[in-house]
């Protein structure tokens, strides 16, 4: 074999650089080729030792999905790996093993079939490295427990011993390995143990606040309160004097799109967090608030409620929806939805390094490629000089694929030369985060005389788009967006119109856990539950006979552009038997013909999303005074097969909650460009002791190809809540947060 030299770019990613934890030293062995192989890999996931341990490269991130023990162990049991043995290894940013951007509730869609592959490929060089030994036939020798067994004989060789031949074997392809027997699975779809479950409850994982390198700087900043705004002077002489200061500097504000770049301010730099934080509080900073000093939310909500109801651009068409407004009836309604932010439990940290021409950034992301792009063009280095390390995640929601704080400790590390570690507190992430779009929802249904379905559907929708972030000035959002509860509605209508309203961006604008599905699925959900009402109909049977006849949708709905959650319209087309199947067996489980206490109400939504069919029904009680309670949620589940039913229970369970805080009182507002909110004293969100309803999951696994699990759950929560309301009490909630309308009738 040719001999194997490193660079110290590779020395680098083997080292992983890290003081903190030895979990998380990086990359797979490159010196798995040598001719005296300390280990064999031949896929770049997969890694075995000489002491039999099988290391399983996690290229995702863990945030409390479990995707660092799900998709490892779709590889192990292909592999047919004692779990036990089995080591994982967080992979830095790195290209090579594909798309890291732990975002979407997409990681088991995407890369099932990959570890599986991995795994098969693996174990099928490792039998035909104990055919070899052994000198009999590989259709003869069978893996288990980590080791190979012929069959006839019974030996056994366990994985380790096998190295140095398998090491020497040519990679076979693809199209000859052989996948086990789904009912053959030893992990897949069973309850096994979560890797990071028990470092996690010792206080032993490693998080972002835990990375400590010698002679590293604090760094906390005070941020513009408006975006694009920045620093015209500061009290420097007087901070810089402080205990334990080391100096100051300024950062400029973004240029061009506000994307992945630092927000700009004054960064003090401290030998430790108390000091930093009492420098900054002492910065008497004098802004120049830029073009968005004058924005206030509320009025802001005005345009947008007003924008709907004009004609916009039309994004889905089916027939002629204004033709059938000429007769018959309609009905109208519209729904309003405000600001709303992470409030993840861990706030953003990044600590960096930069030195001789390259960068090394430690962080809880979700997206360490973003890490490297983003750091790499503020450097004005190459993305391949940026190495992405990834710590586990106290909470994302999305906030963390957006790597501006990773950019700040980069720069600041440049400056100073020394390792720098930026901590955001509570405030700062409140303050200066990337929000879900506040946005009105206008929507019309046409009726024939004395027809209970409708026979067209208007819907119009504005809020200021993620777009915004990435192409200054834009006023519509990406397909991608509007393919979310809007474009992709499924219910079965002759004549259907999409239009989107133009909407400006005044803070910065990025994706929050299901994303505008939030607003688009309440204002739908409700409404569809008002015509209901109207149709004098039951809510379940309505949506049923909405939903339409059993049909599988495997194209762009009416030339929509609709991406599909990225995926292929073939590979993962709309199934309505699917959509009516969740709803059915929801209700079911629910109880829904029950008879309820007086003042208690039930509602119902049904929704596909992150190509996932949900269902959620929810029993509140509204009392005299006006008074909510909370008593009781049905979720149920299609996401196809199931790689890790605990998991998957325990994001349904958290979706309910996550969708509860959201309904009841996620707001944010902004007054004079800043926002208002500050900690959870004014953003809120629920606690146990103040509402804990019965929470009943229901995972309706089968065949299906995997479909999302992370953020299909939360968008029904809120009409479920909402039509619930109107059941108990005859109180419409139109408008978001729920506290906003008074229930007492």
């Amino acid at each position: 074999m040719n001999s194997f030299k490193v660079s110290r770019r590779d020395f680098l990613k083997i080292t992983g650089l890290t003081a903190a934890s030895s979990s998380f030293i990086l990359g797979f062995d490159l010196f798995a080729q040598a001719k005296d192989p300390k280990s064999f890999s031949p896929d770049i996931f997969v890694e075995i030792t000489r002491e039999n341990i099988v290391k399983i490269i996690a290229h995702r991130s863990e945030m409390g999905t479990g995707i660092r023990s799900s998709l490892p162990a779709v590889v192990a049991d292909e592999l047919e790996a004692d779990w036990s043995k089995v080591e994982i290894i967080q992979g830095y940013g790195d290209k090579n093993l594909g798309s890291q951007n732990t975002d979407g509730s997409r990681s088991i869609r995407r890369f099932f079939d990959r570890m599986r592959t991995a795994g098969a490929l693996t174990g099928y060089m490792l039998e035909m490295a104990a055919s070899k030994r052994l000198g009999v036939p590989q259709s003869e020798c069978i893996r288990k427990n980590t080791q190979v067994i012929h069959q006839k004989s019974g030996r056994s060789i366990p994985f380790g011993d096998l190295i140095m031949i398998a090491a020497k074997l040519p990679v076979p392809d693809v199209k000859k390995l052989k996948f086990k027997d789904p009912s053959k699975w030893n992990l897949i779809g069973k309850q096994f143990k979560n890797y990071d479950m028990e470092n996690i409850i010792k206080g032993e994982a490693t998080f972002g606040h835990d990375i400590k390198i010698d002679g590293m700087l604090y760094a906390a900043i005070a941020r513009p309160p408006v975006v694009r705004g920045k620093v015209k002077s500061y009290n420097q002489k007087e901070v810089e004097a402080m205990s334990g200061v080391s100096g100051s500097i300024v950062l400029p504000p973004p240029k061009g799109s506000v994307s992945f770049q630092a927000l700009g301010g004054v960064a003090v730099l401290a030998n430790n967090t108390w000091n930093a934080f009492s420098a900054k509080k002492a910065l008497k900073v004098e802004w120049d608030n830029g073009p968005n000093g004058d924005f206030d939310s509320d009025e802001y909500q005005k345009y947008l409620s007003a924008e709907v109801m004009k004609k916009g651009e039309v994004k889905r068409k089916r027939g002629d929806y204004y033709a059938t407004t000429k007769s018959g009836e309609s009905y109208k309604q519209s729904y309003e939805a405000p600001f709303l932010t992470h409030l993840q439990m861990e706030p953003v940290v990044a600590t960096a390094e930069f030195k001789d021409g390259m960068c090394v950034v430690w962080s809880p992301t979700q997206n360490p490629q973003a890490v490297q792009d983003a750091v790499a063009g503020a450097l004005g280095i190459e993305p391949k000089e940026v190495i992405a390390q990834v710590t586990l995640l106290g909470g994302g929601f999305g906030r963390k694929g957006k790597p501006d704080y990773c950019v700040e400790a980069a720069l600041l590390s440049k400056q100073t030369g020394k390792p720098v570690q930026v901590v955001w507190t509570r405030e700062d992430d409140v303050k200066h985060s990337y929000y879900h779009a506040m946005g009105a929802m206008h929507l019309e249904a046409s009726f024939e005389l004395d027809k209970t379905l409708p026979t067209g559907l208007l819907m119009r929708t504005a809020f200021p788009g993620i777009s915004s972030t990435f192409q200054e000035g834009a006023l519509i959002d990406f397909p991608t967006i509007l393919g979310m509860g809007f474009t992709d509605m499924p219910y079965h209508i002759d004549n259907i119109q999409c239009e989107v309203g133009k909407a400006p961006a005044h803070v910065r604008i990025g994706w929050l856990r299901s994303v505008a599905n939030i607003q688009n699925v309440f204002a739908l959900a409700s409404f569809v539950d008002e015509l209901a009402v109207r149709s004098k109909m039951d809510p379940v049977m309505f949506n049923e006979q909405l939903i339409g006849p059993d049909r599988v949708e495997s194209k762009v709905p009416d030339g929509s552009e609709d991406p599909n959650y990225g995926e292929s319209w073939k590979k993962f087309p709309l199934d309505t038997s699917r959509l009516k199947a969740v709803l059915k067996n929801t209700a079911d489980k629910f109880d829904w013909n029950r008879k309820l206490p007086k003042g208690h109400g039930k509602g119902i939504c049904v929704y596909r999303s992150f190509l996932t069919y949900i269902a959620v029904a929810a029993e509140v009680s509204v009392d005299s005074q006006g008074n909510l309670t909370l008593h009781r949620f049905d979720i149920g589940c299609d996401c196809g097969l199931i790689v890790d039913p605990d998991r998957v229970h325990a994001q349904m369970e958290g979706s309910v909650v996550f969708g509860i805080s959201l309904a009841l009182m996620g707001e944010m507002t902004v007054k004079d460009g800043a926002v208002v909110q500050s900690n959870f004293h004014d953003a809120p969100v629920v606690r146990i002791n103040e509402i804990a309803p019965e929470v009943n999951v229901h995972l309706f696994s089968n065949k299906n190809i995997p479909s999302g699990v992370g953020e299909p759950g939360v968008p029904p929560v809120a009409p479920a809540i909402c039509n619930a309301i109107y059941d108990a009490c005859g109180v419409r909630v139109r408008k978001l947060p729920i506290r906003k309308t008074s229930l007492k009738g």
